[in-house]
């Protein structure tokens, strides 16, 4: 570039060190001149300049500097620079076998991957591997950016400035990595958090072309509160009314299944009714099974969804599984219209109800498990699938991990609330099943402590036949991420031995992420290694074929996609490759 096209002489800059003082930056560097070190998985805290960045803790410094032993012999036995191997394959494992050597064997992981692509490839989800989704989600184009705290959550400080600080850790505190606001999938790392990120387009890519899903089950939220006209923000007093609150309709979520089983030609997506109890929205109920064919359905205790009356000026209001006069008549319904549906819906009589997730009291109206035995028992026929897995803490794992180390144990494990508790309530009854749903992402990669306690509790209290993987994507942008972590995962052979936890073994894995919904929706033949055939990619093109109609539905016509992906794909095209820097500040002194 000429030089007289670029002058900063004379110039004065303002100074953008966010909300940092004076003070404050003297203590710090920037990330991407301070942190020469490129590491793969980042070993110190990087601040945007909107909190003061925690100096490396000896646990990080440790990681760091077995990483960079790690790479320097592992580049200089395959002739490479370091930095070139830092951005490859083999920099991941080696960052890896550095974490498992500090904090405990969570990621298989072995030395062999730092030097064969192939290796690492062999170690990572395999191409058979068939994978069913359980929990996705998108926002019809009339929404705002649904799910956008979630995002910021996982997506880590260059969300800002949607987002100051981390939506879901309000004190600040560490996780096990020491970052209060730490990327959960480097994917999301830059882009910015608008309604495009979520709606139909972006979900296709996300799910069906940048992961392994081979079927995904579209979830969606009944609205717990609307605003009316003038009125101020309250309850729905009906389906009507609670239709303006939904981030996604029940007839859009099956308009959406549709179009992409229709231009893939095979099963690729299912599709959640909405879960309204009460004898006053069973109507409501039998219009969707006639003209949606939900393949199961989706409620949440805590949200404003049961009419328990005829009265037009009635609120809708918070429900409980064991309620005899608000939830066990639609639970009768669902039982009765399964009869007519089974053999092309099996999965019709599966309740999957989102509970926990919502810090307060003990009450099953706020997903407690407390009402979960006597509904499994009074419906032996049904199948109750509990999302999330019942936490409690609100996606953010601090929490947990105290309750961990505070000594306070249930049935001789660590007593993590809710979810040992639901684990062993429920763990005589064989119609109930845990989902993983953000309970798996937001621990694995910032709490893995906490991950393996909920997964070594779930596996001794159910068994690996009665969890089931979902990713509570696009959220957290595409769901392999979660598939690759669960896939490496293991369960610390000290703390099985401590707590009687049972091995997280390939079979087992294999069963939670698709093998248990293979059986709880009848899908057939899917162990036998026939995937690629049995289910047909989804057409690149995709977004052309979308037709007008379906546009109209979902409330977007007109949208289109941007052009984000060719980026990419020219990126690639000419050798792009990441170059592992971060942006912002990190701590140099004390």
């Amino acid at each position: 570039m000429p030089a007289d096209q670029w002058n900063e002489e004379g110039k004065i800059w303002e100074a953008d060190h966010g909300l940092l003082d004076e003070a404050q930056v003297a203590k710090c560097a920037r990330a991407d001149e301070g942190d020469p070190f490129r590491s793969p998985i980042p070993t110190r805290m990087v601040s945007n300049g909107e909190y003061m960045p925690a100096l490396q803790t000896p646990q990080q410094r440790r990681v760091e500097a077995r990483i960079r032993e790690l790479a320097a012999s592992a580049s200089k036995k395959l002739g490479i620079d370091r930095r070139r191997f830092l951005v490859s394959t083999g920099g991941t494992a080696a960052a890896l076998l550095a974490m498992n050597e500090v904090f405990g064997r969570f990621f298989h992981v072995d030395p062999i991957e730092m030097f064969e692509p192939v290796a690492y490839a062999q170690s990572a989800a395999p191409r058979d591997l068939f994978v069913f989704d359980d929990q996705l989600h998108m926002v019809r184009g009339s929404q705002p950016a649904g799910g956008a705290g979630l995002r910021a959550l996982a997506q880590g400080a260059s969300s800002a400035p949607a987002f100051k600080t981390n939506p879901y850790n309000p004190k600040g505190v560490p996780d096990e990595r020491g970052d209060v606001w730490g990327v959960w999938n480097p994917a999301l790392v830059g882009l910015p958090i608008t309604a495009a990120n979520a709606q139909i387009v972006q979900f296709i890519k996300d799910v069906f072309l940048d992961s392994q899903v081979n079927i995904g089950l579209l979830s969606n939220v009944t609205a717990s509160a609307v605003t009316i006209g003038a009125e101020a923000r309250r309850a729905p007093r009906n389906v009507e009314e609670a239709l303006h609150g939904e981030i996604l309709t029940a007839a859009q979520t099956a308009a959406a299944r549709n179009f992409v089983n229709r231009i893939s030609g095979s099963t690729r997506m299912m599709a959640h009714g909405l879960l309204y109890v009460g004898k006053g929205n069973l109507p409501y109920i039998e219009e969707q099974a006639e003209k949606n064919e939900p393949d199961s359905w989706k409620g949440y205790n805590i949200s404003n969804a049961a009419k328990i009356d005829d009265d037009p000026n009635s609120l809708m209001r918070q429900w409980r599984h064991d309620d005899e006069e608000v939830a066990y008549p639609t639970f009768a319904l669902i039982e009765k219209l399964y009869q007519k549906v089974k053999d092309k819906k099996p999965g019709f009589k599966n309740i999957c109800v989102h509970k926990g997730l919502a810090p307060g009291p003990p009450d099953p109206k706020r997903g407690h498990p407390g009402d979960m035995p006597k509904a499994a028992k009074d419906w032996p026929n049904l199948n109750f699938i509990t999302y999330h897995a019942c936490i409690q803490p609100a996606f953010f794992m601090y929490d947990s991990l105290q309750e961990v180390k505070s000594g306070k144990t249930r049935e001789g494990v660590p007593d993590i609330s809710w979810t040992t508790e639901y684990a062993v309530l429920v763990a005589p009854f064989h119609n109930v099943y845990a989902e993983i749903g953000t309970t798996w992402a937001s621990s694995v990669v910032t709490f893995p402590t906490v991950a393996a306690h909920i997964m070594g509790q779930l596996m001794k209290f159910l068994g690996p036949d009665r969890i089931v993987f979902g990713s509570d994507s696009v959220w957290y942008g595409s769901p392999q991420w979660q598939i690759d972590a669960l896939w490496r995962f293991r369960i610390p052979e000290e703390m099985r031995k401590k707590y009687g936890y049972p091995e997280l073994t390939l079979s087992a894995k294999r069963k939670i992420l698709g093998l248990n919904s293979a059986r709880l929706y009848g899908i057939k033949g899917v162990g036998s290694g026939n995937l690629e055939t049995r289910f047909k990619p989804v057409p690149k093109d995709y977004e052309q074929r979308m037709p007008k109609d379906l546009k109209t539905i979902m409330e977007m016509p007109g949208f289109t996609a941007d052009n984000m992906l060719k980026l990419q794909e020219n990126y690639r095209a000419s050798g792009g490759e990441p170059g592992n820097i971060r942006y912002g500040w990190v701590r140099k002194t004390e």
